[in-house]
């Protein structure tokens, strides 16, 4: 079932790469969400892959490059008027300012903490943490979450219990209620197991 719900992405959530793979597939058709970010959000992302995660730069690059060029109309331009105006976190008010400007009326973000809800409420904006709002997405359209997670276990190399188990250490409820609405248990995989 097609949705064309737009979220604005923040960073933190882009630079999970399960994470941002799983909002990714589930934006292209038949689409789920509408994804939106700027290129603030995206220099950002950038940053943390290198800096935080230790990617290499060309990997970074390659990777925020195909992101972009997948999704052209996803760019939100021109918002800087308004991060003045914004009263959540310092930090992210570039986020806030970008979904104001685009009429977008979520962010989805794991530091749902840094937009207080009265920075919100005059905008009519929330702030989801990402787990929820894949249960969301879930709930909406199971057969076509399923699809993606299979898509990228496949990728992987992996059976979908050990990606549901990857994506766990990001969005824990999420995983543990697919697992349970499929009758599969999460696999006990840690970080440095996946890699090998």
């Amino acid at each position: 079932m097609r949705a064309d719900f737009p979220v604005v992405l923040d960073a933190c959530v882009l630079a999970e790469a399960a994470v941002s793979d799983l909002f990714l597939r589930l934006s292209e058709e038949p689409r789920l969400l509408l994804p939106k970010w700027s290129e603030t959000i995206w220099l950002e992302t950038r940053r943390t892959w290198i800096n935080r995660l230790q990617w290499n730069q060309e990997i970074a690059d390659s990777r925020m490059r195909a992101a972009i060029e997948a999704f052209p109309e996803a760019m939100i331009t021109g918002y800087e008027h308004v991060i003045p105006v914004c009263t959540n976190h310092p930090d992210d008010r570039h986020v806030l300012a970008a979904a104001i400007h685009a009429k977008v009326e979520t962010i989805i973000s794991f530091n749902v903490k840094d937009y207080a809800l009265d920075s919100l409420e005059p905008w009519g904006i929330t702030v989801a943490h990402p787990g929820d709002y894949l249960k969301v997405l879930y709930d909406h359209d199971p057969a076509a979450v399923t699809t993606a997670l299979h898509a990228m276990a496949d990728r992987a190399g992996r059976p979908l219990p050990a990606m549901l188990s990857r994506l766990a250490w990001y969005v824990r409820p999420f995983s543990e209620y697919v697992a349970s609405a499929l009758a599969v248990e999460l696999a006990d995989i840690k970080p440095a197991d996946w890699r090998r």
